[in-house]
């Protein structure tokens, strides 16, 4: 396994003040836990994209904080960033004792393929993104695998009772719940046509009867009879 060192430097501005630290391409951050008090700390925008790309929040990070010789396991708990540019605005880190076990979102990773929906006769319906565990900080798995080779029929669908964990996971969300099912694909419905009618302006015409001339025009003579 490895092991994710990111290096972490205690954080003086507060408040609306850390937008600088943004431009400079500095992520503000808190480190949390049960023993410790909170702390403002920074890290490196770059550093901390490098290692939560491949870490996530199910392994841990090792925090290495300026002024201490000891590297504190925390894993992450809250990550807030603009929806727009991805840019990371803030970081929650709990830090984490290595003997008691934690709750943690597993997410799920979907694997294999069902005949049914490459055929384009079914779609695959996924349910749930993320499972709730609890385990060790060192047992959490990076995510739960479902295969999906074996759903035959419109119908089909695994649920969380039907994946194996190691004995050391404790699944916390309900095992009945469906993950992923076969649904039946949406049907296109034909686009409604609009029935236009043109009416066909005739000059000159004579009114009907009892109906008024257009303004601005006499009415026609009637033809004299002779």
């Amino acid at each position: 396994m490895n092991k994710y060192i990111l290096k972490a430097e205690k954080r003086l501005l507060t408040g609306s003040k850390v937008k600088k630290l943004r431009r400079q391409g500095v992520v503000p951050a808190n480190v949390f836990g049960h023993t410790i008090k909170s702390q403002a700390i920074q890290v490196s925008e770059v550093e901390f994209n490098r290692i939560y790309k491949d870490a996530g929040e199910t392994s841990l990070i090792w925090l290495k904080l300026e002024g201490e010789d000891k590297e504190r396991p925390t894993l992450i708990k809250g990550l807030t960033n603009n929806p727009i540019t991805g840019q990371k605005y803030h970081v929650d880190f709990h830090q984490v004792n290595l003997k008691e076990k934690v709750s943690a979102n597993v997410p799920v990773e979907i694997m294999g393929d069902a005949q049914i929906v490459k055929d384009g006769l079914a779609v695959l319906d996924i349910n749930m993104h993320e499972i709730e565990v609890e385990a060790l900080p060192t047992d959490i798995p990076e995510s739960i695998i479902f295969d999906i080779s074996n759903l035959k029929e419109i119908g089909d669908s695994l649920k969380l009772s039907d994946v194996k964990l190691p004995i050391e996971v404790t699944v916390l969300t309900d095992l009945d719940s469906v993950v992923v099912a076969l649904g039946a694909p949406q049907k296109e419905e034909a686009p409604l046509v609009e029935e236009v009618t043109e009416e066909a302006e005739v000059t000159g015409a004579v009114p009907v009867e009892g109906e008024a001339a257009p303004e601005g025009e006499k009415p026609p003579e009637a033809p004299k009879v002779e």
